[in-house]
């Protein structure tokens, strides 16, 4: 029953997304969407593991609700400003 409270406090905050951050380059980017947060940790380690293999410096991984308009987010090494990338 407490399951069913807690799902219910999850109505319409979206769906359940892995987002990374890394350094090298300066990305931010979007994995899913995962019905559950469950779904969403289960798949969190492939993509770290793939954007390694790439060569990139991860900073932080968090798994949350969210909305994103974009998948992948890059800070152009002439501005300070993000730009989108799909």
């Amino acid at each position: 029953m407490k399951q069913l409270f807690l799902n219910l406090a999850q109505l319409g905050k979206g769906n359940w997304w892995v987002e990374i951050i890394t350094n090298t380059p300066q990305c931010l980017y979007y994995f899913g969407p995962f019905s559950s947060s469950q779904e969403a940790e289960a798949m969190r380690p492939g993509y770290v593991d793939d954007l390694l293999e790439e060569g990139v410096y991860t900073i932080q991984v968090i798994v949350k609700q969210c909305h994103p308009t974009r998948l992948t987010i890059f800070e152009e090494a002439e501005t300070a400003d993000f730009v989108y990338k799909v």
